[in-house]
């Protein structure tokens, strides 16, 4: 199973806390991932890189080149890392068929092979929409980006590499992104829904990217189904969306004391980079 992320060194230590729920998700599962960055210190990939030997996972570290985006809107509203994940048909080394995309504010608490092996159906990506108070915004969005799919959340991406290498091209991203920069709020996502959403198989939320600010919304539409009980029993990726973070002060949602759980069992290792 290959597993793909991008971020800054400021989200290392979440990303180690990503690893440590996928290691204890997946005992004995052949596991690498791949880390896409534009320039963090050696002395903190090495960390990251010690705890994935302590894990038994397979870390490959992959600097972009800048360079590559000199054609491409760039700004502190958008990034060169915003482009990463959608241009990784292009950037991953070509031997890799598919790759799971995912967020380092994600916990993984079963097994994420379901997915894995899941048939694309034709479809470049696998993605999922969040219900509730999401579901509301999925119409906003449509109307501000002239869609008429679901709104799908790019946290987490079941990509078919293959396929994207042949359909996804970085010119059209980069024109996309240069000529509707004022409707763009969440700039990678919106351009994930904008070009490629008829092109993304449908996924389970309450499984695949269960948001974990709206576990009152998903108890409600499931008519009590996914208590607690179930959601630590069925769901795999944990998604910690917005801008509250359980790793900071003050966060107040249901299952931030789950992820400094998570935190705790990192530190032990004596690696984790964070507080």
């Amino acid at each position: 199973m290959e597993i793909l992320v991008t971020l800054n060194e400021r989200y290392l230590p979440p990303l180690q806390v990503m690893l440590t729920s996928l290691h204890l998700a997946h005992p004995g599962q052949p596991v690498t991932v791949y880390l896409m960055h534009g320039g963090i210190s050696e002395n903190s990939l090495q960390a990251v890189g010690c705890l994935c030997e302590r894990y038994e996972i397979g870390f490959c570290p992959l600097e972009v080149d800048g360079g590559l985006f000199d054609q491409a809107p760039v700004s502190a509203q958008y990034p060169r890392q915003m482009y990463y994940r959608l241009l990784a048909p292009q950037l991953l080394p070509r031997q890799l068929n598919r790759v799971l995309y995912l967020d380092p504010d994600v916990l993984i608490l079963n097994s994420l092979l379901p997915l894995w092996q899941k048939d694309l159906e034709g479809n470049l990506f696998g993605a999922a929409s969040h219900r509730g108070k999401a579901e509301l915004a999925s119409n906003l969005n449509q109307a501000r980006l002239g869609t008429e799919g679901q709104y799908f959340n790019s946290g987490v991406l079941l990509m078919d590499l293959e396929a994207g290498r042949s359909k996804i091209r970085p010119r059209e991203i980069f024109q996309y992104a240069r000529e509707h920069k004022k409707e763009l709020i969440l700039p990678d996502q919106d351009i994930l829904n904008a070009l490629y959403g008829s092109r993304i198989l449908p996924l389970d939320d309450t499984l695949w990217n269960y948001d974990a600010r709206n576990f009152s919304t998903y108890l409600l539409l499931s008519g009590g189904v996914c208590n607690l009980d179930w959601v630590m029993q069925n769901t795999a990726v944990l998604h910690f969306c917005g801008r509250a973070k359980p790793w900071q002060a003050g966060y107040f949602h249901r299952f931030g004391v789950l992820y400094k759980h998570y935190i705790q069992l990192t530190r032990r290792t004596g690696l984790y980079l964070g507080q």
